[in-house]
């Protein structure tokens, strides 16, 4: 007569089961990376069309702007926001078209934060 091989589960007895947890992953999610937009001082640009530009493009009040604007001129630069990828990328083509379309010479960049 032939014997049956006995499953592996016939086999275990008592502690040696094996039991598997079965865990649900969920995938992390992050917030997207930040960007500063700065503005840099030139010997060029109007001291009034930088309050204007901080007015019209990052929603400052004439006050805000104008504190901004002294930040730059005396300090060389000054960050006038912190914005998505998408939107400070936006904002420093907005700045930059904008200042050469009225000819001043006037700069914006972005960077990580």
């Amino acid at each position: 007569m032939a014997t049956i091989p006995a499953t592996l589960a016939d086999r275990k007895t008592g502690d040696d089961r094996e039991s598997a947890v079965i865990t649900k992953t969920r995938p992390k999610t992050q917030r997207p990376p930040m960007y500063k937009v700065l503005l840099l001082n030139d010997d060029y640009t109007p001291m009034e069309f930088v309050v204007h530009i901080l007015e019209r493009f990052f929603g400052m009040s004439h006050a805000q702007a104008f504190e901004i604007m002294l930040t730059v001129h005396k300090k060389g630069l000054a960050v006038v926001g912190v914005f998505s990828f998408e939107v400070a990328e936006t904002k420093v083509a907005q700045v930059m078209d904008f200042s050469r379309r009225h000819q001043h010479p006037l700069q914006c960049t972005m960077e990580k934060e």
